[in-house]
């Protein structure tokens, strides 16, 4: 019989020994730590990182979740390692504390029918070190460089985070493999790319993703809070979810899900959302843990930039105040229109012109006039929905309308000139211009302004108190 405490006690750096249960199903048995040596007893009894670790004084031969929170990734790691023999060494950066551990841990011969045994030894770390991070085998670091190259030489990021998701799915030996972007503020949601194995009972997320998808995808942060990266392997797996979240439990074995990986995806300490896995290889769960968790740093800052990039697109376009297009988005669809690369049958031009905001905003001052603005970009929005609204700049708005009956816009716009001649509401001066063989956008938009001009002195004639004034 081996001496255990004669072993971890020729140690210098803080270890313990563990000890794996053996059984039949080769399924995770109970895991208990048998011995450890001074240093290892004294991190455990004195670290203090904002929660209780032990519950009680070290007793050789307890369960390893008596001095730690119960961890299905360190759980498969001490599989591995002493039931199947295998040296690990892993980085790990538990989301639930704020240092980082280099774990390392060396199976042990023994013939105890009942157990088998590895040493654990971690070094705890406050910073990142990418150092260690780096320290990857021959095949992870191919697979990473491989996505790196993939990303960073894309004209098309979509197109390449298609090949890349595919490649992961494929690693992984899994049915499925997605990126879920989520925007817990705005409450929505998004599959950015994905992959389903032909011919596996896996369906994409997309076919899921209702109105309310989003409040289901944010009960996932509690239980990923636990760790980096969540590995569901099997059932006895699966039951802890059940513990802990039935309905989310219920509806991954609804959906087939045999095994799934769960990491979220973060840059610059912005949350973007998921990698997705499900009905993965394993046996293989090291290398897929390791390669997921590199590849999501590389993914996150690619995604981070292009939705960046996104958004500064949108708000060069966009008009801040009202939200719809701005001038600069105007001319540039105009351009399209004349080079000839906007294919339309039939064009519409409507232009809107504000009635009264002068008075508002000299009367009740500029916020009153933003509100108008605001108000009156809505009313357009609402009446021309299959249109495009600009705001032109000023008072003045423009809504291009493409390939829609001529009778059903004139009955839009007689509705809307009606309403503007009811005291109290919106108010506009309206000119609008259908060419139905397509024609010149700028014919069409010359002729709307003729008669937008045409109708505001119609409007101030009976309304004289709402003329502008210089």
């Amino acid at each position: 019989m081996m001496d255990l405490q004669k072993i971890v006690d020729s140690f210098e750096t803080m270890t313990c020994i563990l000890s794996v249960e053996k059984k039949a199903d080769g399924k995770i048995g109970k895991i208990c730590i048998e011995a450890a040596n001074p240093r290892y007893i004294q991190s455990m009894e004195t670290i203090d990182v904002g929660e209780t670790i032990l519950s009680r004084k070290f007793v050789p031969g307890s369960r390893y979740e008596n001095y730690m929170q119960k961890e299905l990734n360190f759980e498969n790691f001490c599989y591995e390692c002493a039931i199947n023999k295998k040296p690990i060494h892993a980085y790990i950066r538990p989301e639930r504390f704020d240092f980082c551990i280099n774990q390392f841990m060396l199976p042990l011969d023994s013939d105890d029918p009942q157990k088998a045994y590895c040493t654990y030894t971690p070094e705890m770390a406050q910073e990142v070190s990418p150092e260690e991070m780096s320290k990857l085998s021959a095949e992870t670091s191919s697979n990473i460089l491989k996505t790196c190259v993939k990303l960073r030489s894309a004209k098309n990021l979509q197109k390449a985070m298609d090949d890349v998701i595919e490649d992961i799915r494929e690693i992984c030996g899994a049915s499925y493999c997605c990126i879920l972007l989520t925007d817990f503020n705005e409450h929505k949601c998004s599959v950015f790319s994905d992959s389903v194995k032909e011919g596996s009972n896996q369906r994409s997320l997309r076919e899921f993703l209702t109105d309310d998808f989003i409040d289901y995808a944010r009960t996932w942060l509690k239980i990923i809070a636990k760790t980096n990266c969540l590995m569901l392997r099997n059932k006895e797996d699966f039951d802890l979810i059940r513990q802990q979240d039935s309905h989310w439990f219920d509806s991954l074995t609804g959906a087939n899900v045999d095994s799934l990986v769960l990491l979220p995806l973060e840059y610059n300490n912005l949350f973007l959302g998921f990698i997705w896995v499900t009905n993965f290889n394993t046996t293989n769960t090291i290398h897929i843990k390791e390669t997921l968790e590199l590849s999501s740093f590389f993914i996150a800052s690619e995604i981070s930039n292009f939705l960046l990039l996104g958004k500064l697109e949108q708000l060069s376009n966009m008009d801040l105040l009202t939200g719809v297009q701005n001038r600069n988005s105007m001319n540039n669809r105009v351009s399209q229109f004349v080079n000839g690369s906007v294919p339309h049958k039939s064009l519409a031009v409507v232009f809107a012109d504000l009635n009264g905001l002068k008075p508002v905003n000299d009367n009740q001052g500029h916020d009153a006039g933003d509100n108008l603005l605001k108000e009156a970009s809505l009313v357009l929005r609402d009446a021309f929905d299959e249109g495009e609204v600009y705001r032109a700049g000023g008072d003045e708005f423009l809504v291009i309308i493409i390939d829609e009956p001529k009778d059903a816009l004139e009955a839009k716009i007689k509705k809307l000139h009606d309403k503007s001649m009811i005291p109290g509401n919106v108010s506009f001066a309206i000119g609008f211009y259908y060419d139905e063989s397509g024609g010149d956008i700028r014919t069409a938009m010359h002729e709307a302004d003729v008669r937008m001009y045409e109708d505001k002195k119609k409007f101030y004639a009976r309304f004289p108190a709402n003329r502008k004034r210089a």
